[in-house]
């Protein structure tokens, strides 16, 4: 048999072992090596071509398959990797690099809590300080019946708690916890308009007295008058409260949100939905 590397694709190997297979007189493997390697009696260093095309068809079918097992040996890691099925253009990715908010360079992934990232922003202090970075998630079907109406009736939708999503927030720098807190409250608090107050310092129980880093993650995700908070120890708790809620949502999106970049991120990337 000729010595020399044999390629062949995962498609031409397929079809000649189903020809194998489909043969109604099958011969065994050791006949079908005879085949191969016996010689021609013009030339003794024939290949097994020649085999192939004076023998019967049925064990010609056998000797394919032999000659398949012994090229398949052949095959180097990278022959196989080229014969895996190239994904035609235009077909959706399997997945999905994160986003960046661009003025802090922290990341979003796409998918968090089995919701879609629409948009992210920074909040920023005293005109220069880049607190934290927030994005926002979203649940496709329940947006899906309003993701294309005009960025009014969008901003009105945004301010429902019923709308579920989660709001991801990331820290650009550190902050002691106290600071963290009352920072949110001060934004809750009127907007609240003297409801419910109890919530906030249920909230502030959310919090583990330890200081947030650079890095540090908390999660608010909004169902209804439901919110579930993740902390950034990764500690779980909940507030039931609708006007806990409602006031959180304007926070973020109400015409005086604290990341004004983030609404108008948020407000184009619900019509991508």
């Amino acid at each position: 048999m000729n010595s020399s590397r044999l390629l062949i694709s995962r498609q031409s190997r397929r079809c000649l072992f189903d020809r194998a297979s489909q043969s109604s007189a099958p011969v065994s493997r050791s006949a079908a090596q005879r085949i191969v390697t016996r010689p021609s009696s013009s030339n003794k260093s024939s290949t097994a071509a020649a085999a192939f095309s004076s023998a019967q068809p049925a064990a010609a079918a056998a000797a394919s398959a032999v000659l398949l097992s012994t090229a398949f040996l052949y095959t180097s890691r990278n022959d196989l990797s080229q014969c895996s099925v190239t994904p035609q253009l235009g077909a959706e990715p399997t997945m999905l690099s994160p986003a960046t908010e661009p003025k802090t360079g922290i990341l979003f992934p796409r998918l968090c809590n089995g919701m879609t990232f629409v948009g992210c922003g920074v909040r920023v202090k005293y005109g220069f300080v880049k607190v934290y970075a927030v994005g926002t998630y979203m649940d496709p079907l329940a947006m899906s019946v309003i993701k294309d109406q005009e960025k009014p009736q969008l901003q009105k939708a945004l301010l429902d708690p019923n709308y579920p999503r989660t709001i991801r927030i990331v820290m650009n720098r550190s902050l002691s916890i106290e600071k963290y807190t009352a920072a949110i409250i001060e934004a809750l608090e009127p907007r609240m308009k003297g409801q419910d107050l109890d919530s906030l310092e249920e909230f502030k129980k959310l919090n583990p007295p330890v200081d947030l880093i650079e890095g540090a993650e908390m999660e608010m995700t909004v169902r209804g008058d439901t919110l579930l908070y993740k902390n950034a120890v990764g500690g779980i708790g909940q507030i039931r409260s609708g006007v806990f809620t409602s006031a959180l949502c304007d926070v973020f999106y109400g015409a005086e949100a604290v990341s004004p970049g983030h609404l108008e991120d948020v407000l184009k990337g619900v019509k991508k939905l």
